[in-house]
């Protein structure tokens, strides 16, 4: 099993690298995850325009982006990474498709994106832009917990998709 960590990991609205090196020194890197919650800054709606690490529910910018450099640098301190996409957390509005996109491409180790999902079209979205290398999480879009997608019909698309 892992460990999950937030916002422990940056301080001051930067990564705290001496709490960094001690979670690895405590848990071990292969069994750390680092949840990357991002978004964008007030305003900034443009797909050009980066994601930022937020932390404290959601609240606080740090002045960390989610891109190549970032995903590389924490790539060598953790087993895993975690992304919510902060804006569609919780809302089934549908996935952010650029960050997908980014996660597919510049993520080095397992990712998983959560935030958004409102139909099984999303996950073969994920898959799609997200070259087969970004795994995703379904939460409020789920029948179990009052959305209308079949918890059923996912564990079988996911068994399809992982037959072979």
């Amino acid at each position: 099993s892992h460990v999950i960590v937030t916002s422990y990991v940056f301080h001051h609205g930067q990564i705290d690298m001496e709490r960094l090196t001690n979670l690895v020194n405590l848990i071990g890197k292969d069994k750390l995850v680092l949840d990357l919650s991002c978004r964008r800054k007030p305003n900034d709606t443009n797909p050009t325009k980066p994601y930022y690490v937020v932390t404290d529910r959601w609240q606080t910018y740090t002045n960390v982006e989610v891109n190549e450099e970032t995903l590389q640098q924490l790539s060598s301190y953790c087993d895993e990474f975690l992304v919510h996409g902060v804006e569609n957390e919780g809302k089934r509005c549908g996935i952010l498709e650029d960050l997908v996109i980014l996660l597919g491409k510049y993520s080095p180790i397992p990712v998983t994106y959560a935030g958004g999902v409102q139909g099984m079209n999303d996950l073969e979205m994920v898959k799609t832009l997200g070259d087969g290398k970004v795994d995703l999480t379904i939460g409020s879009a789920l029948d179990c917990f009052g959305g209308d997608m079949s918890y059923d019909e996912v564990v079988a698309w996911h068994k399809k998709e992982n037959s072979g």
